[in-house]
């Protein structure tokens, strides 16, 4: 099907068979088996699409790929009762038509035409248009109802129309589209029981409706307008505060100096506030390996349990509460609206090193973690601005980077204050490594913009959001997501990694006693390399964990604390204390750099062969980043002993 921003051509308007509205095709309603299994939920970016697919869930969802695509896929069991029972709603990328270059638009019109491997043709389609946009959103509602699928349109953001004088006669709108149409609120809960009837429904009176000529992008739009007037759409007036607001956030000087301070901000609040639950919640780690410790009385599987598995998974976990501080603020800034405006401010930057705009929520995201952000780059439609991107993702400070940077930043760094009540060394220490991070990304992406993957300017066009209340809901799923995401890792390939490194440092048994560390096949592994990474200042414990942390960066703080752990020297110590006994100040600088360019972790490898189809550009990848990460440590360090 062709969509309404392809080029003209003489086709007659087409007529298409669809429902009317709720009210005829369901009657009172009734609790029966729905025909409906598969319901495909679709709309615009921003439309509130995401809000809702949650609130229809729950928690009753996975994420996966499609087969053959990088693409994520959500989906989720219909939650709430009301007689409905194994309905699967899959949430699609987000479309502004049908015409889409990027992949996960393209995605979203294969499941759509019933095209995609592994996914089966809708039963019926959830279009959630933003009612505030109807003007510009009811284009992709005509090429959605061509496509012949029992769709309902859902009107979201009631709430925001109500209070910012528009209206709109939904009645009048099914008459128009020929299909049944309901007023939301997904952020609110509200006018979600048009969902259940909708699709409890069985059969239904059906009629003919009139579409625009797809193939003619003016007449798509002339006929949005006509229906809208037609349905007496009245649109909202723009909020008088969002207008003062961008004056400010928007301005060329007040909005980037604004983005630096909310960054500071965010960075100041997860070291005062993050710190404090991290140290009571390693004090309660520490309390409850010694708890346990009291109630195994066999030396080897003490050692195990206590310096193997609580002290490394622990070590992990500790910093959890900082991970999740900071991607609450993360999550207010983007559900708040705030982050399209960052994007828009950010583009001038990404001009300068020669990427698009659409490059910035990627790299953003990066900031979580590098491989949904290199997934991200599909909406990227120039082919070498993507590869470019894909290749700087891995610079941003990933959250796996953030345990051994508390961990270093904590163990060495006083906690004063370098402007009172406002910002304090460690806070500043974090940004500084943020930003020599984005740096290392920004000299990238010049070497590559001016060379290999030269490309002309192209436009950045996005559309700003109006500003919303977070919700309590959406939050609480972020911080879900992310902390199961957290755990899950702590509980599986830490896990794994802890238990062989223990193992290695117990061996060989020595007339039934393991052995001491130093005296253990995994002390002649790290001697082994220890003549590489001694003049960055490392012993071999840290060239263990610099081993370790190749399978993920966090790695690196269970592994320390296993070795530490088992160590008879150190067992009794804090991390921190055991940390900073066998680094000096520039060694543990060399540290925290050498992570801050290293490619320390194999998933990201993975997606970036997968994106890019070859091993060339990811083993090109790992031995810049690895060769940038050496050289600089080494620097540092030497440096460090000269001054």
């Amino acid at each position: 099907m062709a969509s309404c921003h392809d080029t003209p051509a003489k086709i007659k308007p087409e007529k298409i068979v669809v429902s009317t509205s709720i009210s005829e095709l369901t009657g009172p309603r009734k609790h029966q088996s729905p025909v409906v299994r598969t319901v495909a939920l679709i709309g615009p970016p921003n439309s509130g699409k995401s809000t809702l697919f949650n609130r229809l869930t729950g928690m009753r969802q996975k994420v996966a790929n499609y087969p053959g695509v990088t693409v994520e896929q959500r989906a989720g069991k219909l939650s709430g009762g009301h007689g409905l029972k194994d309905i699967t709603l899959i949430d699609l990328p987000g479309i502004y038509g049908m015409n889409a270059q990027s992949e996960d638009a393209l995605v979203s019109i294969g499941v759509l035409k019933g095209e995609m491997e592994g996914t089966p043709l809708p039963d019926s389609v959830l279009l959630v248009l933003d009612a505030t946009n109807l003007g510009r959103h009811l284009v992709l509602a005509a090429q959605i109802l061509s496509l012949n699928l029992p769709t309902l349109i859902l009107l979201n953001m009631k709430d925001q129309l109500i209070e910012r004088g528009g209206s709109v006669d939904t009645f009048k709108l099914a008459q128009e589209l020929g299909t049944p149409v309901a007023l939301i609120s997904a952020a609110q809960a509200s006018g979600l029981d048009a969902v259940y009837r909708f699709l409890e429904e069985t059969s239904g009176k059906r009629q003919m409706v009139q579409l625009p000529v797809l193939q003619n992008p003016g007449l798509c739009r002339d006929w949005a307008v006509q229906v809208g007037r037609r349905s007496d759409y009245q649109a909202p007036a723009s909020p008088a505060w969002t207008r003062r607001i961008d004056k400010i956030v928007l301005h060329p000087v007040w909005g980037p100096a604004i983005f630096l301070a909310i960054v500071i901000g965010v960075f100041q609040v997860v070291f005062t506030l993050g710190q404090g639950f991290s140290d009571w919640f390693t004090d309660l780690i520490q309390r409850g390996g010694e708890y346990f410790a009291a109630f195994i009385h066999i030396p080897w599987l003490q050692s195990l349990l206590l310096d193997g598995v609580w002290k490394g998974v622990g070590s992990v976990l500790a910093f959890l509460p900082q991970i999740l501080v900071l991607f609450f603020f993360i999550g207010l800034l983007e559900d708040s609206g705030y982050l399209a405006r960052a994007a828009l401010i950010a583009d001038r930057t990404m001009a300068r090193l020669g990427l698009n705009g659409k490059a910035f929520i990627p790299l953003l995201s990066a900031y979580a973690c590098a491989v949904p952000a290199i997934m991200a780059t599909r909406t990227i439609e120039n082919k070498r601005d993507r590869l470019a991107t894909i290749l700087i993702a891995p610079f941003m400070t990933c959250s796996a980077r953030l345990p051994i940077y508390t961990l270093i930043i904590a163990a060495f760094i006083p906690n004063k204050a370098i402007i009172p009540h406002l910002i304090g060394l460690r806070a500043a220490a974090m940004i500084g490594l943020y930003i020599l991070g984005f740096a290392a990304a920004f000299v990238t992406a010049r070497l590559l913009k001016s060379s290999v993957l030269k490309t002309a300017k192209a436009p950045f066009v996005l559309e700003l959001p109006q500003y919303r209340w977070p919700t309590v809901q959406s939050i609480t799923m972020r911080l879900y997501d992310r902390a199961k995401v957290f755990v899950i890792r702590a509980g599986t390939i830490i896990l794994a990694v802890t238990v062989f490194l223990w193992a290695l440092a117990a061996l060989p048994v020595h007339g039934g006693v393991i052995s001491n560390i130093g005296a253990s096949w995994l002390a002649d592994v790290g001697r082994f390399f220890e003549p590489i990474i001694h003049p960055l200042g490392f012993n071999w414990k840290i060239g263990i964990g610099l081993l370790s942390s190749l399978v993920a960066r966090e790695v690196i703080v269970g592994t320390l604390g296993t070795l530490y752990g088992a160590d008879p020297a150190t067992h009794n110590l804090t991390l921190q204390a055991a940390v900073r006994g066998d680094l000096t100040p520039g060694a543990a600088f060399a540290l925290v750099v050498f992570f801050a360019f290293a490619m320390q972790c194999t998933s990201t490898l993975a997606v970036v062969k997968r994106e890019t189809n070859t091993w060339k550009w990811p083993i090109i990848q790992f031995a810049y980043m690895s060769g940038m990460a050496y050289f600089a440590a080494l620097a540092v360090n030497q440096l460090s002993r000269i001054l």
